[in-house]
């Protein structure tokens, strides 16, 4: 027919035999379950998607057994563990986190408030008080973070105001005021003052549970604790940290097995109050095949003692609001940090 075209030579069949033919294949687009109207198909979707995940999570992580186990056989040296994306390990980029070998840092830790309590040149004293409308819970509060901090007194407040209070504080020898804030029946802020010079800091209280509420928790004994800061890698953090250094004594008792953790993660510092226990477990002896022996002499026992943590409570979490300079002032004092909505701009950026 006239109105066929011819097929050139590079085309099937008209001569152009070593080059391959080319055929373009229509890519399908991939369909996600969002874009699915029908409820349950969209169900269906998404669990099969997630069943494949989890299978092919699966065998990757056998294929990375398997290729441990094959380079220690070899006497090779096994692959390097993945490190999970976590935030805390993605954080933004701070130039005030601190360096181990930060001279300016420990030179200036001889010369800061807290210097005459790490040296052990005075014993901690701290003076325990309430805010003026008190709450239900406020005493009972108290009276756990007196069994908690070694030489720490409680004082009712009465009408009195903060700065008279700082004043008999100073007077008494104190070093230390802690001031517990109740709102609606419920402690929701605490106040800890540094004596006689400061600074000051004002924290953000929550997810309180007292000791009765904690399932299988422990007495503590009198034994003054040993106390384990995590987490405080910023010069704000540094200093914040040193503050809860300064409430307890420096020569921990460890015969009593207490431990007191401030732990900060993201900029909320998580308080935990423990106690080591040691239980001593029988396990009888086995044969190489796995089976018990029958004999009564070679019926021995084996003593093995194991470690675990008692919650002793209470348990709570703090955010940093301000750190002031001196003692507490609300019209002429001067901050060195405060906490403002502003701040907030990436869920990467933390300031302690």
């Amino acid at each position: 027919m006239a109105g066929k075209r011819k097929k050139s030579d590079g085309e099937e069949g008209g001569g152009g035999e070593d080059e391959p033919v080319i055929k373009k294949e229509k890519t399908k687009k991939e369909i996600l379950p969002s874009m699915i109207k029908n409820k349950d198909k969209r169900s269906e979707i998404h669990a099969k998607l997630q069943h494949q995940k989890k299978l092919d999570k699966r065998k990757r992580a056998k294929a990375r057994d398997a290729a441990i186990k094959r380079a220690l056989e070899l006497g090779e040296e096994p692959p390097a563990p993945k490190i999970p994306r976590t935030i805390e390990n993605t954080r933004e980029f701070d130039e005030t986190v601190c360096m181990p070998d930060d001279e300016e840092l420990f030179a200036g830790n001889d010369a800061d408030e807290f210097s005459s309590i790490m040296n052990r040149e005075r014993t901690p004293k701290i003076l325990i008080t309430t805010c003026r409308f008190n709450s239900t819970r406020g005493p009972a509060f108290i009276s756990e973070l007196l069994s908690v901090i070694p030489n720490a007194h409680y004082y009712k407040r009465g009408t009195y105001d903060l700065k008279k209070i700082v004043e008999y504080a100073n007077n008494k020898e104190f070093t230390s005021i802690i001031v517990v804030h109740t709102n609606r029946r419920e402690p929701d802020a605490l106040l800890v003052m540094t004596l006689p010079n400061g600074p000051t800091a004002h924290f953000k209280l929550s997810n309180l549970v007292l000791r009765k509420d904690i399932k299988n928790h422990g007495n503590p004994t009198s034994h003054e604790p040993e106390l384990i800061l995590h987490g405080f890698t910023t010069r704000l953090g540094h200093r914040v940290g040193r503050l809860f250094q300064s409430l307890f004594p420096q020569d921990p008792d460890f015969h009593g097995r207490r431990v007191v953790t401030f732990h900060n993660q993201r900029d909320f510092i998580f308080f935990r109050h423990h106690r080591y226990v040691f239980e001593t477990k029988e396990t009888k002896q086995t044969d190489s095949k796995g089976t018990k022996t029958k004999d009564a002499k070679d019926k021995v026992s084996q003593e093995k003692i194991k470690a675990r943590l008692q919650e002793c409570g209470p348990k709570f979490t703090l955010k940093l609001i301000s750190l002031q300079n001196g003692t507490f002032d609300t019209k002429g004092g001067e901050y060195e940090w405060v906490h403002k909505p502003e701040m907030d701009t990436s869920r990467r950026r933390f300031f302690l």
